[in-house]
């Protein structure tokens, strides 16, 4: 990058950023952080500031990275609006705040950047998916996409639309699964098990599943059936899992009410 990024809070998503731009040879001294809490274990080299007043007079922002909670946004984002005057990229990663919105509180004017990503990103395992507006160049979309590629998988749509969609299986979905693991333990401590074997057990079968799912060539469909034998055991629970009120018209019922409070808190 010819110049540096600014990011606007560093909790566990913004540290998780931090922490993968450095790891991918991003210079320190490139990265000024705006913080009022303590960051532990900053490296030597990187500023951080308690304010925007405070971010240091010759720093000049490629990526204004917009970290914060969406309910503070609205008090936050304002105070960074003279960046959208040099054509600074803002990439924000607040859940619930549009496009307009943001420009809105940047002054009408501003290159902006909504992307949702996901808590996996905290292991490098996430993915994102970005919405750009007009005034973004292709070499802007490319920055905030290496960036964001720093903890995981980046996709892109046209439609702003369809970030709530986004919200709800990516974004949402880490807890679906945790809940399924839960869910996966409890079934087998009622079964007879030990608490903490099941608990062992489950927890080790969704990850396991997870980074086979990754790694493997075939579908999900696929390696459904490789592990299903025609009257087996897999096969008598997938035909309460599969069955017309099992678990594909529950998640249905469930993404389409994230999805319905991802246009509430929007709007």
């Amino acid at each position: 990058m010819s110049r540096g990024i600014l990011l606007v809070g560093c909790g566990k998503m913004g540290g998780a950023l931090l922490a993968g731009w450095l790891d991918r040879g991003v210079a320190a001294a490139d990265v000024v952080v705006v913080e009022p809490n303590p960051v532990a274990d900053l490296p030597s080299g990187l500023r951080q500031v308690a304010t925007a007043d405070a971010v240091p007079g010759d720093f000049r922002p490629a990526i204004v990275m917009l970290a914060v909670k969406p309910q503070v946004m609205d008090q936050v984002a304002p105070a960074y609006a003279r960046y959208a005057e040099s054509g600074v990229c803002f990439l924000s990663i607040a859940a619930g705040k549009t496009i307009a919105k943001l420009n809105q509180l940047l002054g009408g004017k501003a290159a902006i950047v909504r992307s949702m990503p996901n808590t996996p990103a905290a292991v490098g395992a996430g993915i994102t998916v970005c919405c750009a507006n007009d005034a973004v160049t292709d070499q802007q979309r490319q920055t905030c996409q290496s960036l964001l590629e720093a903890v995981g998988e980046v996709g892109w749509v046209e439609d702003e639309g369809l970030i709530d969609a986004v919200t709800a299986v990516s974004g949402s979905g880490p807890a679906y699964v945790f809940w399924l693991t839960e869910c996966l333990a409890a079934a087998g401590e009622k079964a007879g098990l030990d608490s903490a074997l099941a608990a062992r057990l489950a927890r080790a079968t969704v990850c396991g599943s997870g980074l086979l799912m990754q790694r493997s060539p075939e579908s999900p469909a696929q390696l459904r059936k490789n592990v299903t034998s025609p009257n087996g055991t897999t096969q008598a629970a997938l035909d309460i899992l599969m069955a017309a009120d099992g678990l594909a018209p529950l998640m249905e019922r469930a993404v389409a009410a994230a999805a319905r409070r991802s246009k509430e808190l929007a709007g």
